[in-house]
């Protein structure tokens, strides 16, 4: 990057770490607000289950559409000034649903909720900056257990909206946001690339053309494939799992919202071990990990319910078949463990081969990844009515997750008969 990065026992770097997790665990418990409020407001406007859909997603999307964008703009201008903002916005529009009466009034101000998710791709690009390369996994593993902000929402906002409404949850969720901005605002530094720009005038903001030049290269899209499923999957199945649990094994709602919730859990906390272990054995083996324990997983909890008869020696013999609740629970954990610390795998990449366009392909990556969260939930649904099999969504997550271990491979073969072509090619003939 053309700077001197400072080690990661400064202060400093600690210091911007800290205060980047805890305001992303602010906005992303914001960020899913709808997952709990939305009942509320389904039960007052008489909202049909397309519109409830929407308003849900709609915060999703525009926090995933924004992230490239946002990603640049840290790039350029600091991640102080652009977290600090987005926070802000995305807390007056938190703060002014709760006055919304209509659903088209809701619909925009959700827009505005969805900003906070964008928060990703700022906080990346930032973080990033004040750590080295080797420990760069480490620190955005610590910086994305921010998800863990979603459990918070679903633990804490069902008391807080029985006790006083859904309009409270919304002013304290979008007053304790609007904290945290003016928190950043005032104790965040500056990353070293916009002070030594500041200072000396070194490494000035490029045009927007050169900031969106990486995004040609294949390799990005391969990433966002990646992310697509190992942070969309996340968020598909913490927003399918208690329908999915209701619908096949009978909890009550109850019961089912809170082992979802309790899912969201560790698939976020973990997502710190994960950058651990991608600076210590490499992201690439993390991923071939994650990739071929997550296909077995899903090809497992794919498999339908069913009974079938074979022709016996004295007769046919019944067979039935299918997957306890106590098997399937154990595997969705096992298969959110794997997420997680892919996720921290996929953005360790990100500063290695991009370190000047961290924000960009940064933000395009967790672009996509949030566009599987709005997707893949959609996708289930309309499956679900296709197949009218319940395990149809492991048969989609498993197509992706085989695609994303082939893809992997046959890159990283390619890459590797490049690598032995030039050496060959660098031995005199007379040796």
């Amino acid at each position: 990057m053309g700077v001197s990065f400072r080690q990661s026992r400064d202060p400093a770097a600690t210091h911007a770490l800290t205060l980047s997790t805890l305001s992303f665990t602010v906005c992303f418990a914001v960020w899913t607000i709808f997952s709990i409020i939305g009942i509320r407001i389904k039960q007052e406007l008489g909202l049909s289950e397309t519109e409830f859909g929407l308003l849900v997603g709609t915060p999703i999307l525009s926090g995933s559409l924004a992230r490239i964008m946002l990603g640049v703009w840290t790039d350029r201008f600091g991640g102080r000034l652009v977290y600090s903002a987005i926070m802000l916005a995305a807390a007056i529009a938190t703060f002014l649903l709760a006055f919304a009466h209509t659903y088209p009034q809701m619909l925009i101000a959700a827009l505005g909720v969805g900003l906070a998710g964008g928060s990703f791709a700022v906080g990346v690009a930032y973080v990033s900056r004040f750590y080295p390369a080797e420990k760069q996994g480490t620190a955005l593993g610590i910086f994305g257990v921010g998800n863990v902000g979603a459990a918070i929402t679903k633990f804490l906002a069902p008391f807080v909206m029985l006790a006083v409404g859904w309009q409270d949850v919304a002013i304290i969720w979008a007053s304790v946001l609007g904290f945290m901005a003016c928190i950043f605002w005032f104790s965040a530094e500056d990353d070293p690339v916009i002070r030594q720009r500041r200072v000396t005038g070194a490494n000035p903001p490029r045009n927007f053309r050169a900031e969106f030049e990486p995004l040609k290269d294949v390799r990005v899209w391969r990433f966002a494939l990646y992310y697509f499923f190992v942070f969309g999957g996340f968020v598909a199945l913490a927003l399918w799992l208690p329908r999915y649990l209701i619908g096949v094994y009978g909890f009550d709602i109850a019961t089912a919202g809170m082992v979802g919730a309790a899912y969201s859990v560790p698939a976020s906390i973990f997502r710190a071990y994960g950058g651990v272990l991608s600076d210590r054995i490499g992201a690439r083996t993390v991923l071939y990990w994650t990739f071929a324990v997550s296909a077995v997983c899903c090809a497992v909890l794919a498999l339908p319910a069913a009974d079938f008869t074979v022709r016996g020696i004295s007769g046919p013999v019944s067979f039935h078949f299918e997957i306890g609740w106590i098997a399937f629970v154990a595997i969705a954990f096992v298969l959110g463990f794997f997420m997680a610390v892919g996720k921290a795998a996929v953005y360790k990449h990100i500063p290695v081969y991009y370190p000047g366009n961290v924000g960009a392909v940064g933000g395009l990556v967790g672009m996509i990844g949030g566009l599987g969260g709005f997707v893949l939930p959609i996708a289930f649904g309309a499956l679900n009515d296709l197949t009218n099999v319940w395990s149809s969504c492991f048969m989609l997550l498993f197509v992706v997750v085989a695609a994303c271990l082939a893809w992997m491979h046959l890159a990283i073969l390619r890459m590797e008969q490049a690598r032995a072509l030039a050496e060959r090619a660098t031995v005199s003939p007379a040796e």
